[in-house]
């Protein structure tokens, strides 16, 4: 592989982080004017609408499939980590939501484990051990109160991650367009219906911060599928992290957030398992 490629790469995954950042500052600053099930059906439905002329360029057959059952899960499993997700850009430091986003990765070869039946390496266990020593710091253990919108956030991670391995079992017959397709078209009527029953309509410049979300948060998707197509992921996950530093330098300069000793000693560790993880992933590229 080309260096050219890799520093391409990662160029790309360090704009989406970016994109992905400006899109949670935008759900930050609608939380609070619009309820939650409004931002995520949002998301969804500018996205569907997005993925139409993809669908009248290719035709039905494009989406044609036998694991109908499979997307719905999919779907609902991701749009559920949506909601998680948005709640926590909302009612979290920038910093500290990027950051536990960061922990699905966690999550995935335990999941892998008890459906998939793959095998954990001693240094995957070691990294999911240093993680959740530094979540158990960004808990704020000690202190007067717990941030339930913490664990909020690990169960959108979690169930992100499930959606993630859900993705890796249809992967042999679905391709990933097709999976993008079902994932709005489905998230959309799901994500309507709590929608409908907290509506209240948008105004203007509300309407205008939803679809700017939802330019953002397609642009950081597309810029992540097309860098891992540049280099593998073993060699660009390490460029994810930006999101943190990304979060953490908005969240001071627009909100005033400022973390506390533990919050930091959480992202390192975090942050460190997380480097150890990938380069694992590294080691059995090479292999």
């Amino acid at each position: 592989m080309a260096k050219s490629a890799l520093y391409q790469g990662a160029i790309l995954i360090l704009l989406s982080e970016l994109f992905l950042v400006l899109s949670g500052m935008v759900v930050k600053q609608l939380t609070g004017e619009l309820p939650t099930e409004i931002i995520v059906f949002a998301r969804n439905f500018f996205a569907l609408i997005m993925l139409l002329p993809w669908l009248l360029r290719h035709g039905w057959v494009a989406i044609q499939t036998e694991y109908i059952g499979f997307h719905i899960l999919r779907a609902s499993v991701g749009v559920t980590a949506m909601m998680c997700l948005y709640y926590s850009w909302g009612h979290l430091p920038l910093a500290e939501a990027a950051l536990l986003k960061q922990t699905s990765p966690f999550f995935i070869p335990l999941l892998a484990f008890l459906w998939l039946g793959e095998k954990v390496s001693m240094m995957t266990k070691l990294a999911v051990i240093v993680g959740f020593s530094g979540v158990f710091l960004v808990l704020n253990p000690g202190g007067e109160q717990i941030n339930f919108a913490v664990f909020i956030a690990l169960s959108g991670a979690m169930l992100g991650a499930l959606a993630k391995v859900i993705i890796r079992r249809m992967s042999a017959t679905e391709p990933a367009q097709r999976v993008v397709f079902y994932f709005a078209l489905i998230s959309s009527v799901l994500a309507a219906i709590p929608a409908l029953l907290s509506w209240q309509t948008p105004t203007a410049s509300q309407l205008l911060w939803l679809i700017l979300m939802a330019a953002t948060s397609t642009a950081a998707q597309l810029l992540l599928s097309r860098g891992y197509s540049l280099a593998p992921a073993g060699q660009l996950g390490v460029y994810t992290y930006a999101s943190v530093i990304f979060a953490a330098l908005f969240g001071w300069w627009l909100w005033d957030e400022v973390l506390g000793v533990n919050s930091w000693l959480g992202i390192i560790l975090i942050m460190g398992a997380g480097f150890l993880s990938l380069s694992t992933k590294r080691e059995v590229q090479k292999a």
